[in-house]
């Protein structure tokens, strides 16, 4: 079968949860021998010119030359290349000119929650579905959603790979006091795009019901990442003072890291002072002050050596939706986290999850204190991988989107014993 990927970033893993779901989904369909074309509808690269591998690529504003990514439009380029050299500023003055930049094309906001795409944005997506002429066509989130309306895309199969649910995720950061864009996103868009489409994926199941009451005529399933167990190697040791945190540069992140340093970091270098806490990702980019025994070690291209190092993952996210892939990773790395409840929100219910939830500072550093206290590597990670492996093998979180992909289910279980 051929499908057509409608999205507006290159799908990757290791830098957003949202890119890793769709890179495993594009791995997934392509491992079961489907052809996938992404379709960019905005130039938006890391780099001016980029390789990628994954699927072969057509974008609005983009040339491609075999298997590299390349920004058409000088405009583009230079816009493209201003961005990755000011992740390469000190960070107080890389902060500064990114909320200058988010300024001049959204106004005085925190953060962009998506950006709809444009009239003409649609009708290049049209012309390039009615060339392809898929089988059936997977539309990253909401904000692409539009493209549906499209003649050429009328009458095809199409899911939304719907990651959140965009109208909570609004309304909790606003009510958390953050200035959003677009600043009104109401439950009634929300339906009224997600019913373009004949299937919804939802990344959890506390969504999916929702979805399913916002969309009664639509079918729902629940679709999370898969996360395949990779257990430490013979031969590496945890450290036993060594704690993990992973995030992009998305304002959930940034404010529950934020909170962490200043609230919980103090309480527990006064308990234990030679603790050190690795931060993996974008999200260091926008902090101007670490705090000691913080260590900001931003983009890697592996993060399991980092993961099978440390004894004990956070995930202090107080604002947020959609199913927090970052504990996954833990998970299936054999690591325990202490976890707020708004980061375990959509994870399989079993007393033998690898999460030990805490709501307020005192209570999340006391939990961290008694985990490492309590440390037991080997059981703790049987307990987390057996967990990953019951819930979130590819047969159960792919499942459902087989099924309205109209794939075999053959495929699926032989790509679940092969990994």
């Amino acid at each position: 079968m051929r499908f057509a990927f409608i999205t507006d970033e290159l799908p990757r893993p290791g830098l957003a949860g949202h890119l890793a779901f769709n890179h495993a989904v594009i791995e997934w369909l392509r491992g079961g021998g489907h052809e996938v074309v992404v379709l960019l509808v905005k130039p938006r690269l890391r780099l001016p010119v980029e390789r990628y591998d994954v699927a072969p690529v057509e974008g609005l504003g983009l040339t491609v030359w075999g298997r590299h990514v390349v920004a058409a439009a000088p405009r583009d380029a230079a816009r493209i290349l201003a961005k990755f050299l000011v992740g390469r500023l000190p960070v107080w003055l890389g902060a500064v000119l990114r909320r200058g930049g988010r300024a001049g094309r959204y106004g005085s906001v925190d953060t962009v929650l998506g950006a709809f795409v444009t009239p003409a944005e649609q009708k290049w997506v049209g012309a390039r579905v009615g060339r392809l002429r898929p089988d059936a066509v997977l539309v990253d989130t909401v904000f692409r959603a539009a493209v549906l309306r499209e003649p050429q895309l009328k009458g095809l199969n199409s899911v939304i790979l719907a990651h959140d649910v965009f109208f909570m995720r609004h309304r909790a950061m606003a009510a958390a006091g953050y200035r959003v864009h677009p600043s009104v996103f109401s439950r009634e868009l929300e339906s009224e795009l997600l019913s373009l489409a004949r299937c919804i994926a939802a990344s959890q199941p506390e969504e999916a019901d929702l979805i399913r009451e916002m969309c009664p005529e639509r079918v729902v399933c629940t679709s999370p990442l898969p996360a395949l167990p990779n257990p430490r190697p013979a031969g590496v040791e945890r450290l036993p003072d060594r704690l993990v945190f992973m995030g992009s540069d998305a304002l959930p992140n940034l404010d529950g890291l934020r909170w962490f340093l200043a609230e919980i970091w103090p309480r527990l270098r006064i308990w234990r002072n030679t603790l050190t806490l690795d931060v993996v990702g974008d999200c260091g980019r926008s902090i101007a002050e670490w705090p000691e025994g913080v260590y900001r070690l931003g983009r890697v291209k592996d993060f399991s050596p980092v993961l099978h190092r440390a004894s004990l993952a956070i995930a202090p996210l107080r604002i947020g939706s959609g199913l927090k892939i970052k504990l996954l990773d833990y998970a299936r790395h054999g690591l325990m986290t202490v976890a707020t409840p708004a980061s375990v929100q959509g994870f399989a219910q079993d007393r033998a999850a690898p999460f030990v939830v805490a709501t307020e500072a005192v209570s999340f550093a006391v939990a961290v204190a008694d985990r490492l206290r309590l440390l037991k590597p080997l059981a703790d990670e049987r307990r987390a991988l057996d967990y990953v492996a019951r819930y979130y093998g590819i047969q159960s979180s792919f499942g459902g989107l087989a099924e309205a992909l109209g794939l075999q289910s053959s495929v699926i279980s032989r790509q679940s014993s092969e990994n």
